[in-house]
């Protein structure tokens, strides 16, 4: 069976899946969908396959984690990202559009 990031981007899915990992922290089977559409569309889908292989299994689900929430920062605040909003003091703003993301809202 497809996990849910498979089933969005419409790619075949298997046992070694390394979407099926990353995701494992977002509870939500919609949310999954949602992160993983949102992180394909800013990185690319191949740019977000091949930084996923790029690292240890056991690094995944952050990495994708970080991917989500510097794609939801650079749609913020295009000039410096999630780390420009970290030392602004406007976190907030980049767990806030994360949320929206993951209830499968615009930003």
């Amino acid at each position: 069976m497809s996990c849910n990031g498979c089933r969005v981007l419409r790619k075949g899915c298997s046992d070694g899946c390394v979407l099926r990992q990353c995701l494992r922290w977002i509870e939500s089977p919609d949310a999954q969908g949602h992160a993983t559409v949102f992180v394909a569309k800013f990185f690319g889908r191949a740019g977000m396959m091949a930084l996923i292989s790029s690292v240890p299994e056991s690094q995944r689900p952050a990495l994708f984690q970080s991917l989500l929430y510097e794609a939801c920062g650079r749609t913020i605040n295009p000039v410096f990202g999630a780390v420009g909003l970290l030392c602004s003091g406007s976190w907030k703003h980049c767990q806030d559009a994360v949320e929206t993301v993951l209830k499968g809202g615009l930003l």
